[in-house]
Parts: structure tokens; C-alpha cells; sequence
């Protein structure tokens, strides 16, 4: 169990210099901490927008009538101080990964400081060829997005632990689970909450032109099924090739590769105790399973935008982890009464006191971000000024793609920046005949291989934190210079794998065209 896997060995040798990731790491790391970073950063959006707003600059709002325009809100006037004050707290509770993060972590700090976690991996490395735990890592955290944002909490502790449990950097785990959950958000095998979303959008653009234009959920299903393929082998080939060699010779303490884990003794306790957890998470199982199956069941049915099972899905998790976690335990022996559980609670919630304390200060620059506009005008604005330019279809795919990823690090929110950018793009590519469906595949490719990389991806604060077990010292400029790899490298291979779609004139999906008639 504790000796190095295959993979690993067969990769040793004559490493990559990675001395601009080094040069970018430490250069980062001079950084102030990230709390204070977000601090110096709500400031400056403070700032620029009194500026912006004093000055009158405007933006004409997309597919707006006339006079509808975009202006900044000043946060340095006497109401844009007191929004600041009153909504302090607000901003903080309202904080969209906080209650996500800290309710999906309860369940998993009991699972693991009961010893279900580390005992159910190690037997899951019976079941997984070594030589394929990247691969295998890295498809998890794509099709992770079927359940929404809750593979940023779940995976990333679960993927370094399994990395750690080969004798594998921990950091490598995490990154390229990272990775796939973030930058390859978009892609899956199955159709989830995301594609009636964007198709919504797409349609709306294009009824500007045509108004009887549909676009199916089902639009982009097969270039998202290629695409998790393609992003697996790119994922795995960058972790081999980039990021293990910078941390395969380095001490544990900058993120090397740990001390052995004890091979566990096989059978007895730990072999009882996992499958009496096994046991109560197939029941748990069947209990979910009916509820969302039977009609007139709590989660039968939608609950809105998504069926009903979706939108519970972090409080399924809770549950998913603490049942089998409290089963394993009292079978086990480290659990003995309810005084224990709560123990487990309080001993996870100390140890993420860290990303409080940053989830309080990144809330606060977020929110002043999108109160002031700014982000918005910067969206638009850049779009128009793409619109504008006469380029070749596969030119103007790229430089949509181009500008969607440099947006992405304004705006984090995958639907508010298409809400902008669909009402110029889709009427203005269907002028030449590019399908409504094309412009969404290429705005999938954007929106995701720059989510590991921006500041305003309010889930880079938890990994953070994840990543500081393993590298106490790591800053914003370590996390950057660990996933800027996985960044380039999608960004390139995904706008190839659309341009070959593009090229031989398949279908994006059932219902996908990628042409249609131009607009007069």
C-alpha cells in the first residue's frame, strides 16, 4: 500500500524545468495573505467605481431598448458607504459557498476522523489499477457537475487523501481533481442542470433575430460527452508531464511526497466495522432512491430549474458521509455515543476556522464587485468591441472563447455573464450563419478553463485551505502555478476539439446544428 504506483515510476527520470511555474509561484507568494488580498481588492473596486461613476461612463445594456444603459454605482458616496455597512453581514451569510462548504464538511469531518474515510479508500485501491488513478481521479471530478457545486467540497480532501495513501504528493491528487470538477465544469456524459440553463439563454438571443427559434437542452450533448474524454487524457497527460514532477523530489512540508501510510491489517475490525458502514449507506441508498422515485415523495418531482433531488443535493451528502461515518465508528470502536459525533462536528468546523475567516473577506469583495456594475460593463463592453470585428468563423469562435475566459476572471458566475454576452453574440453570429448552439458550445469552452485560475471563483478560497494541510506556507501564488497548467492546456485542446467539430460538420448534439440559414 505505501509503495509508490506505477505511474510514478514510470515517470521518473529527467523532469521538465519548471522554472517559470517556480518564478510565477514565488512571485505570487509575495503577495499579501488572501484575506488581506481580498481586503486590498474590495478597496480598489471601491475605488474604480467612484471613478467610473463620476466620470459618466456608460454601456448600452444588451438587447436593451433605447436609453436602457449599464452605468457604475460609486461606492464612495455616502449611500454607497452605508450598503457597505449594512450589508456587511449579509454579504457573509449570503455568501454562496459558505453554508454549502461548512454543511458538506460536517459530514465528511465525521466520516474521516472516524476512519471510514481512510479505510474505504484503501479499499477502493484494490478496485482502482494504479497505474489509472489519475484518469480515474480526474473523469470523477468532471462528471462531478451532475450534482452541481458539490464536488468542489467532496472531492478535493478525498482525492488528496488517495494520492497520500499510494505515496503520491497529496497536492497532485488535489490539483487534478481540481481540475476536472472547475476547468472541465461543462463537460459530462449525461445532460445536467446546466444545459436548459444556457439553452434558455441562447434562445432569447437568438429570437432577436428569428422569434421562433428554439434551442434544446440536448443542443451541445455529444461535443460534452467527446469533450470529457478529451479532457481526461489532456488532464492526465498534464499531471504527468507539469505538475507531479514539481513536487515528486520536493520535502512533505513544500508539498512532497508524504511519509508511507501502514499498511492496514487485513480483515478483522476495520473489515467489519466498513462493511457494517457499507451496509447503513445501501440503505440510506435505497431510502433516497424512493424518495426521489415515488410519486408524492420528498424528492419526487422539480423543485424549479431542477428536479428536486438536485437542488438537496449537498444536504444528500451530509447525510451520505455522516451515516456511514457514525455506523463505522460504532462498529469500530471510535464512536460511542452522540457526545462523540458532535466531537467530530467540532473538531472538522475548528479546523476550517481558515476559510471563515477568508469566506468573509471574499464575500465582501465579490459582492461589492457586482453592487457596483462594474463587472458587467467590462463584459459588455468587450463583447461589443469583438462583435465589431469582420474574422472568419473559426477566427471569431476563438476570440469569443479568448474573451469569454478573460471575463471569467471578472465575473464568476457562469449564467449572469452569458445573460450579457448571449444577446450580443448568438443574434450577431447568426448574421453569418453560425448556429445559436455553436456559440453556446464555445461559451462552455470559455466560462470553464479559467475557473481555477480567478480570484472571483469563490470555491479557490476552500481549496485553499485544502491545499494549505499539505503546504502550510502556500499562497494564492502556489495555487495559481499549480492549476495554470491544467488552464493553458484546456483552453487549447477543448478550442481544437471544437474547431474539429467545426471542421467535419458534426452535429453538436441531438437538435445541435451548427449552421443555420443567415439572418437578412
Amino acid at each position: 500500500m505505501a509503495r509508490p504506483a506505477p505511474e510514478a515510476k514510470a515517470r521518473r527520470g529527467p523532469a521538465p524545468s519548471p522554472g517559470w511555474l517556480d518564478w510565477l509561484e514565488r512571485a505570487g507568494n509575495r503577495l499579501p495573505d488572501p484575506a488581506t488580498l481580498f481586503l486590498l481588492g474590495t478597496g480598489a473596486v471601491i475605488v474604480a467605481s467612484q471613478v467610473v461613476a463620476t466620470t459618466g461612463l456608460r454601456v448600452a445594456r444588451p438587447g436593451g431598448e433605447g436609453g436602457d444603459e449599464l452605468v457604475a454605482v460609486g461606492l464612495l458616496t455616502s449611500d454607497g458607504l452605508y450598503w457597505l455597512l449594512e450589508n456587511l453581514v449579509d454579504n457573509f451569510v449570503r455568501f454562496p459557498p459558505l453554508g454549502i462548504v461548512l454543511v458538506g464538511m460536517l459530514g465528511i469531518g465525521v466520516a474521516e476522523r472516524s476512519g471510514f474515510v481512510g479505510a474505504l479508500l484503501r479499499a477502493l485501491l484494490l478496485a482502482v489499477p494504479q497505474r489509472l488513478l489519475t484518469p480515474a481521479v480526474f473523469l470523477v471530478g468532471v462528471l462531478s457537475s451532475v450534482a452541481l457545486d458539490a464536488g468542489y467540497v467532496v472531492l478535493p480532501p478525498v482525492a488528496a487523501a488517495l494520492f497520500h495513501a499510494v505515496g503520491r504528493p497529496p497536492v497532485v491528487g488535489l490539483a487534478a481533481v481540481f481540475a476536472g470538477v472547475s476547468a472541465g465544469f461543462s463537460a459530462n456524459l449525461v445532460v445536467t442542470g446546466l444545459d436548459p440553463l444556457l439553452a434558455g439563454f441562447s434562445e432569447a438571443g437568438a429570437r432577436i433575430v428569428d422569434p421562433g427559434y428554439r434551442v434544446a437542452a440536448t443542443a451541445n450533448w455529444w461535443f460534452m460527452i467527446a469533450s470529457t474524454f478529451v479532457l481526461t487524457a489532456i488532464g492526465w497527460a498534464v499531471t504527468a508531464r507539469f505538475v507531479e514532477p514539481r513536487y515528486r523530489d520536493r520535502p512533505p512540508e513544500e508539498g512532497g511526497t508524504p511519509p508511507p501510510v501502514p499498511e492496514a491489517e487485513e480483515g478483522d475490525a476495520e473489515g467489519r466495522a466498513l462493511r457494517a458502514a457499507l451496509v447503513a449507506l445501501a440503505v440510506l441508498g435505497l431510502l433516497v432512491g424512493a424518495a426521489v422515485l415515488i410519486p408524492g415523495a420528498p424528492l419526487h418531482g422539480s423543485g424549479g430549474r431542477f428536479p428536486r433531488w438536485v437542488t438537496t443535493i449537498v444536504p444528500l451528502l451530509f447525510l451520505g458521509f455522516l451515516v456511514p461515518g457514525v455506523a463505522y465508528g460504532v462498529r469500530a470502536g471510535t464512536v460511542h455515543s452522540d457526545r462523540d459525533v458532535a466531537r467530530l462536528m467540532g473538531e472538522t468546523m475548528a479546523a476550517m476556522g481558515p476559510y471563515i475567516v477568508l469566506a468573509f473577506f471574499a464575500a465582501q469583495f465579490v459582492a461589492a464587485f457586482a453592487h457596483s456594475g462594474l463587472g458587467e460593463m467590462v463584459a459588455v463592453a468587450g463583447g461589443r468591441a469583438l462583435a465589431r470585428a469582420a474574422l472568419p468563423t473559426p477566427v471569431l469562435l476563438l476570440a469569443f472563447i479568448a474573451l469569454v475566459s478573460v471575463a471569467n476572471l471578472f465575473i464568476g458566475s457562469m449564467s449572469a455573464k452569458y445573460a450579457f454576452l448571449a444577446p450580443v453574440f448568438v443574434p450577431m453570429f447568426m448574421q453569418v450563419g453560425v448556429s445559436p448552439e455553436l456559440v453556446q458550445a464555445a461559451y462552455r469552452v470559455g466560462d470553464s478553463v479559467t475557473n481555477v485560475i480567478t480570484p472571483l471563483n469563490p470555491y479557490l478560497v476552500i481549496i485553499l485551505v485544502f491545499l494549505r494541510r499539505y503546504i502550510p506556507r502556500a499562497g494564492i501564488g502556489t495555487l495559481v502555478a499549480l492549476m495554470l497548467p491544467y488552464s493553458v492546456a484546456f483552453l487549447l485542446a477543448w478550442s481544437a476539439l471544437l474547431l474539429v467539430f467545426v471542421g467535419l460538420g458534426l452535429e453538436l448534439g441531438p437538435a445541435g446544428p451548427l449552421r443555420v440559414p443567415p439572418a437578412g
